[in-house]
């Protein structure tokens, strides 16, 4: 058995070699000052796509402006390993040049300032994904972590129509369920479940049911499965229990609809330090571990592998890994 599984895992090498591989959803700390080359270690994990995290809930438009334009700064100015992705095609260039294309993406709506003018701007910019709502009820609907569920606003559907109008991908990652099933239902483009886990699986708040990811599906989308450890388990970051979620999702609703939203949190310490800044945003439960983790950039090839060895086809795998992610790109970047 031992020598099937190494067989299995040197005959799947060349595939992941040649497998475009797509995070969906990575936090660099929040700061003008951090270290952006620190993204570099998804591309010596073999991916050409990242997208980054640029603000969330507790940001207006300043604080999101300084750290997109310092992020995006160093992008442009390092061409020799980042490619700006503006569209599907410069993912695809990134590969064939060993280089890593970056996109920016927003977790909450509060960085447009109370405005739909500003949708454009973040596009131009580099934002291709925005969520609703991050955990906690807004301008645009409900959280995930509301006691009550209010559902999209006016001002939320206002939002969805107008990044289905510039090209941004919609997100209902961390939305309340009756915000997520409205949004599916009002975009008129794929939406994605950025960076999410099964709820079946392992039942927390921030992961989402069978109906939602099914939802999700038949827009087109696509769910990243996320690599938290308790959103995966009980602070669990083995692969096997990344990839209970993405059987779950593939037996759902099929390979097609499944790729890989790690939630990569490049600093632990921030994170911990934004759980004590920001109580209301997060639960008590969020604190009972000493330190959350993380499936690191590094498992990618390992991931890949587990599929291979549970005989997930080829075309799955590399379906799981980037291309479906791709599809979405190519049906709503502009």
């Amino acid at each position: 058995m031992k020598q099937e599984h190494t067989t299995t895992q040197h005959a799947f090498a060349a595939e992941y070699a040649q497998a475009l591989v797509w995070e969906q959803h990575c936090c660099l700390p929040l700061d003008p000052d951090t270290r952006v080359d620190e993204l570099w270690r998804y591309a010596e994990a073999g991916a050409s796509f990242v997208s980054v995290n640029v603000g969330y809930a507790p940001h207006d438009i300043a604080d999101t402006i300084r750290v997109l334009s310092a992020f995006r700064r160093h992008v442009l100015t390092n061409p020799d390993r980042y490619v700006m992705a503006d569209s599907a095609d410069d993912v695809r260039q990134a590969k064939a040049t060993g280089r890593l294309a970056v996109a920016f993406d927003l977790e909450d709506t509060r960085p447009l300032g109370g405005t739909i003018d500003t949708v454009q701007t973040y596009y131009d910019l580099g934002v291709r994904t925005m969520l609703l709502t991050y955990n906690q009820r807004n301008a645009a609907g409900s959280g995930c972590h509301d006691d009550s569920d209010g559902g999209l606003t006016e001002f939320g559907r206002e939002v969805v129509a107008e990044m289905n109008r510039v090209g941004m991908v919609v997100d209902a990652t961390h939305c309340s369920y009756r915000t997520s099933m409205d949004v599916f239902a009002a975009s008129t483009a794929p939406v994605v479940l950025s960076h999410s886990a099964t709820r079946a699986v392992h039942d927390h708040q921030r992961n989402v049911w069978d109906d939602q990811i099914q939802a999700c599906a038949e827009t087109g989308g696509v769910i990243g499965i996320n690599g938290v450890g308790i959103f995966l388990g009980a602070n669990d970051t083995s692969t096997e229990a990344l990839v209970r979620h993405i059987d779950h999702a593939v037996d759902l609703v099929g390979w097609e609809h499944v790729g890989l939203g790690l939630d990569f949190c490049f600093e632990a310490d921030d994170l911990n330090d934004e759980l004590a800044q920001n109580p209301d945003l997060f639960p008590s439960s969020y604190a009972k571990w000493d330190r959350i983790d993380f499936v690191e950039p590094e498992r990618l090839p390992a991931i890949a592998t587990a599929l291979a060895d549970r005989s997930y086809p080829t075309e799955a795998i590399r379906g799981i890994l980037g291309e479906n992610f791709l599809r979405v790109a190519e049906n709503v970047w502009r």
